[in-house]
């Protein structure tokens, strides 16, 4: 059984840094591709970035400069460092793992952590 537990959300100040953790359980991790979206209530999830199993990323366009994803295979752990956060930004940020066919999207969904970035 997969399981995915996201830690490190919380409030942060407009500007203001926080570093997301997703740590996985069971037989994945290594093989796999990973990545965090995010959902505004109300609005549609969004994809913020990805991390393959030999270490690219990608980032959706609003946060390339300012997230950076990476991952530590030996902990099963897979990060979302995010700088100069926004009001907007404001999510509950979901961890997820990818199958071996990528463009069949997700197959695993951590139950998200909160990010409330408001002064």
């Amino acid at each position: 059984q997969v399981q995915l537990v996201e830690s490190g959300g919380g409030l942060v100040q407009p500007g203001g840094s926080l570093r997301l953790s997703c740590a996985a359980s069971g037989s994945i991790f290594s093989d796999n591709a990973m990545g965090w979206y995010r959902q505004v209530p109300g609005k549609q999830r969004g994809l913020v970035g990805i991390v393959t199993s030999g270490g690219s990323t990608y980032y959706a366009g609003s946060v390339k400069g300012r997230f950076t994803i990476s991952r530590d295979n030996a902990k099963n752990t897979v990060y979302l460092q995010m700088r100069n956060l926004k009001p907007e930004e404001t999510a509950v940020y979901c961890c997820t793992a990818y199958g071996h066919i990528m463009v069949l999207g997700p197959k695993y969904w951590g139950e998200g952590t909160q990010v409330t970035v408001s002064s």
